[in-house]
């Protein structure tokens, strides 16, 4: 399991790179991650007395509330669930167990760590799934089959299905390899080995995804229950064959061998103590369960939700089908725009539970400016990039970019403010015309000027119910 090993300042440089401004959130943030790496450098017994310092992050929609979280979960490499808290209902009532967090939690530190796992035995796996691609590509001579070869293939099947095996999978020993073949499988495995195969198709057998899906989803599963093992011994994996390049067939076979390779229950152990000590749970949309003093049916339902929700932000063990996993330690951030209510409409315990409050700030013209051009996934440079693929480059002008700045900025004052996120739809509109005729566009250059912009959507901005419904 990797330790969070970045500075504050190194995890602040980080996040400037995709989220622009709100430097006070991201200090707060930064804090919280490295006092968690410092808490693993003490004693056992300090440790269980520290808890971590929870976040409530405040401020509208559009500012960069749930891209602050996300990206530090990238750049730490923690578990990260995003939830919204509008998906959860009381116990008792129709809609999401609040537990289901933690589980989901578990599942992407299972899946963190089955990667890290992988790789450690990825060239043992990769030559055996070279193995079974010269045997596909290369399939040896059938055996005649009299009386007694049908009756042991038939028990044969029978055994495969009570292992949960492909029962109509063909066994080795029906087929024979002859010197011409063992010739043939040489020289393809040489070819393999230089990588002149790569693009040949093959059919191959593979796990049937929906099943796994099915197996996942299962309302005992989701209780913590796990009924796979029992369910699979009743219904053996089914498979299906699907046509795909060599090089494509090869990592489903590394990834079926890795499988056999590592210990399931070590990963499952390593993933638990990883959600525990590093995960990270994103809880939207708090505010949308906050009682507004009007104590009607709906405003008691957010509140059971809220009590439901307590525990597990407080510590708690989760029973999974992997094991139980304890969430004294997990990082919890709740945001919430707080606009028809405020964080001490919360419940005084959970309110308790989040002692860092954080308010991030409204976006201006030019943190607008600098969105639409800094970070590395800037929406001019994803825009430019897209139009490219037709064989047209784009340039905008800087007075242009701040042009649309304005608008977004405009926009959101004068109708319903949704931060950054109005700059996608700007955008779309400006350029709806160079997107749709591009591929038939001969020109090479498109100059995008402030002129331009005042063209396209000038009037619609003008006109406020019209932007209204359009921007």
């Amino acid at each position: 399991m990797q330790e969070i090993e970045k500075t504050p300042k190194q995890i602040v440089q980080a996040l400037d790179e995709y989220v622009i401004g709100q430097n006070d959130a991201k200090k707060a943030i930064a804090v919280a991650l490295r006092n968690r790496y410092r808490r693993m450098q003490l004693s056992k017994g300090m440790q269980e007395e520290i808890t971590p310092k929870n976040m409530l992050m405040i401020g509208p929609t559009g500012v960069g509330k749930t891209e602050i979280a996300r990206r530090l979960a990238k750049i730490v490499s923690a578990p990260f669930v995003k939830v919204e808290a509008t998906k959860f209902t009381e116990v008792g009532y129709v809609g999401r167990d609040v537990e289901s967090m933690v589980r989901d939690l578990l599942d992407v530190a299972i899946e963190m760590e089955k990667d890290e796992q992988y790789k450690t035995v990825r060239s043992e796996a990769a030559r055996e799934a070279d193995k079974h691609l010269v045997k596909l590509l290369v399939p040896g001579v059938k055996k005649e089959q009299n009386q007694t070869n049908q009756f042991q293939n038939l028990m044969s099947a029978f055994t495969a299905m009570q292992n949960g095996q492909n029962p109509t999978a063909t066994p080795e020993n029906n087929e024979e390899v002859t010197d011409d073949v063992r010739d043939q499988r040489l020289s393809v495995k040489e070819q393999l080995d230089r990588g002149l195969l790569e693009n040949r198709e093959v059919t191959i057998e593979m796990d049937d995804p929906k099943q796994a899906v099915a197996m996942n989803n299962n309302m005992m599963g989701q209780m913590g229950i796990d009924l796979s093992e029992t369910l699979g011994a009743l219904t053996p994996k089914r498979k299906i064959s699907r046509t795909v390049t060599v090089k494509e067939a090869r990592e489903v076979f590394i990834r079926e061998e890795s499988e056999k390779l590592v210990n399931a229950a070590d990963i499952y152990h390593a993933a638990i103590q990883r959600a525990e000590n590093t995960g990270i749970i994103f809880i939207d949309e708090i505010d949308k369960i906050a009682a507004t003093g009007q104590k009607n049916s709906g405003e008691v339902s957010r509140e059971g939700v809220q009590r439901d929700i307590l525990p597990i932000v407080e510590g708690s063990a989760i029973t999974t089908k992997y094991g139980t996993i304890n969430t004294d330690h997990v990082l919890f951030i709740a945001s919430g725009a707080f606009s028809d209510s405020k964080p001490s409409d919360l419940i005084a315990e959970l309110q308790g539970r989040f002692p860092i409050r954080v308010e991030l700030d409204d976006l201006s013209t030019k943190d607008f400016v600098r969105i639409l051009t800094e970070p590395n996934n800037a929406l001019i440079k994803q825009y430019m990039a897209l139009i490219g693929t037709d064989n047209i480059h784009t340039t905008f002008t800087k007075e242009a970019i701040e042009r649309i700045a304005a608008i977004a900025y405009q926009v959101n004052h004068e109708t319903e403010n949704i931060g950054a996120r109005r700059l996608h739809t700007i955008l779309e509109k400006l350029l709806e015309d160079i997107l749709y005729e591009g591929p038939d566009m001969e020109m090479g250059e498109i100059t995008i000027t402030e002129q331009y912009v005042n063209d396209k959507i000038g009037d619609i901005v003008a006109d406020t119910d019209l932007s209204r419904y359009i921007l």
